[in-house]
């Protein structure tokens, strides 16, 4: 619309009743269904619109007329200069009691109850918590209004009410309902430190974020800390399963970052363990949201205590299975496998790459199982003596390449994992690496003269192929490589050709030296170095009654 246009439709919503509000509206909503780019004239006309929209919200009105002035807040709010009138106490009340939340300030907040949403209730709810979700990102003075009016509490409410409700076969979970309660939560836990806190200690928010997920992919407990092993025949996630699933591992990411626990949190971190080992072995509807929610995991993964993932392994083993040492590899050989596609993806390396490499690198520094195992997959005994590591099509040499990326980040993580694999032993990285690869770790540890890192491990030895032993004294320490013998130039040269080419050295250095490019060096008598005409005039003149013969 144009200014004038704007002008006359907030002329209009003063004087107009609900119907005629909501053609109104509703015609707003389909002409900028798709703007997210506006014009900066109108931003004092749109800021009146939100205002009076809010006025139509707070009077009792149709849920079809709610839904149309939800939508045009919706779609005002993606211009974070026009949110004043929105980001209040009163204006997050208002979209609050919209979304069926429980705000206050000081009075008591009971549990939700249970509640049946019918259709055009349930858009109602879908579209106010879509305001939320944007008013809460733009806006740093909405976020504060929600922490005034406890809309976290709210949301913990109303998502232990769903879950009580999904549980029972006659209330099914409203997908999207769930879906933007929960993304609302990540928003508030991700811009508002302040809020984590609260959520954790005050509304038992990992464990509640953990139940969540565990009835989103239908976990199912045979053991303490296992879950019954997914159907190979059984359909992928559902896609809208799956969107939940994402947001709830991004809101309990928020909840655990920098969060240590304490002995009452290991179990829930335990279980919390054991369902990511569930989800990552589960397929969706597509590679490409497969990957995206095993990447959740990962991070997820890397908050918990490195001490609970032995959780990972500690599982039966069934037909078919990997194992080793009497442990269950399954997810191991499932990280690996989406760490080789994030190298092999060649891009976003740091965000992609580095927190799976993290999670390995810390899973091998602290179970001598997984360390053994990531071994013989990454580094297996060395036979390839006559090529370079960083050649080839294996992990392996993806992995050394890595060691020399741009990258500072990617490029610690890679060397930093392979040290681990090696029990951080210098002489064993070189062996796999090559000292080129190997020397800014070395030198970022400062371990440039040998030794190993500070982590205690097991005292079994690597056993050397017989072509690697017989090798070894022939291997480049640089390049980490046998390399050829090149030809000797001057074996089919005859006399006068070398006496030819060496005075045409001497010709080269002469002439570099005196342009200045090169500076001759000798050594003074007390062993310092010097210029060489400098030197020559220190030397002791010839002794004819010398002791030498």
């Amino acid at each position: 619309m144009s200014t004038m246009d704007l002008g006359n439709l907030l002329t209009h919503l003063e004087a107009a009743d609900e119907k005629e509000i909501c053609e109104l509206l509703k015609r707003y909503n389909e002409e900028n269904r798709h703007t997210f780019a506006f014009n900066q004239e109108e931003e004092t006309l749109r800021s009146k619109m939100c205002r009076s929209v809010l006025a139509v919200l707070g009077s009792q009105v149709q849920p079809v007329c709610k839904k149309a002035c939800l939508e045009t807040l919706r779609i005002l709010s993606r211009d974070k200069r026009v949110l004043a009138p929105v980001a209040t106490r009163e204006g997050i009340m208002i979209l609050g009691g919209m979304a069926k939340l429980k705000v206050c300030t000081e009075e008591d907040v009971g549990e939700e109850e249970d509640v049946l949403l019918v259709e055009a209730e349930r858009m109602v709810v879908v579209e106010a918590l879509k305001c939320l979700c944007n008013v809460v990102y733009n806006s740093p003075s909405a976020q504060q209004a929600c922490v005034d009016v406890q809309l976290a509490r709210g949301l913990c409410a109303s998502l232990r009410a769903s879950l009580r409700a999904s549980l029972r076969a006659s209330h099914a979970w409203h997908h999207d309902v769930g879906l933007f309660s929960l993304r609302l939560l990540f928003l508030l836990s991700a811009l508002r430190p302040d809020v984590r806190g609260i959520l954790r200690k005050e509304h038992d928010g990992v464990r509640l974020l953990s139940e969540v997920l565990e009835r989103i992919l239908e976990v199912k407990w045979v053991g303490p800390y296992e879950a019954a092993c997914p159907d190979p025949k059984a359909s992928p996630v559902p896609a809208e399963n799956n969107e939940r699933a994402m947001e709830a591992l991004k809101a309990l990411f928020n909840l655990t970052l920098s969060y240590n626990g304490d002995e009452e949190d290991d179990h829930q971190f335990r279980l919390i363990a054991a369902t990511l080992r569930h989800l990552l072995m589960l397929k969706t509807e597509t590679e490409e949201k497969t990957d995206e929610v095993h990447s959740h995991a990962v991070n997820l993964l890397n908050n918990l205590p490195v001490s609970c993932l032995d959780v990972l392994i500690d599982v039966p083993v069934q037909g078919g299975q990997e194992k080793y040492d009497g442990k269950n590899m399954d997810v191991i050989q499932a990280l690996l496998d989406f760490m080789e596609k994030r190298i092999n993806k060649g891009s976003n390396y740091k965000e992609g790459l580095t927190p799976v490499l993290s999670l390995l690198t810390e899973g091998s520094r602290r179970h001598r199982e997984i360390r053994r195992y990531i071994k013989i997959q990454v580094l297996p005994p060395r036979k390839d003596v006559k090529i370079r590591p960083e050649i080839g099509t294996t992990i392996k040499n993806k992995l050394v390449r890595l060691m020399t990326h741009v990258d500072l980040g990617v490029k610690q993580a890679a060397a930093e994992f392979l040290f681990v694999l090696c029990k951080e032993r210098v002489d064993n990285l070189l062996k796999y690496t090559g000292y080129g690869n190997a020397a800014g770790l070395l030198v970022y540890r400062g371990l440039q003269e040998g030794g190993r890192g500070d982590t205690q491990y097991s005292d079994d030895e690597d056993s050397d192929t017989e072509e690697y032993k017989c090798a070894k004294p022939f291997i480049n320490p640089i390049t980490g490589h046998v390399e050829e013998q090149l030809p000797n130039p001057m074996e089919e040269m005859t006399e006068e050709q070398k006496e030819y080419e060496a005075q045409k050295l001497i010709n080269m250095l002469d002439k570099l030296s005196r342009q200045n490019v090169i500076r001759p060096m000798g050594v003074r008598p007390d062993g310092t170095l010097a210029p060489l005409e400098e030197t020559l005039c220190d030397a002791p003149a010839d002794n004819s009654e010398s002791d030498s013969d």
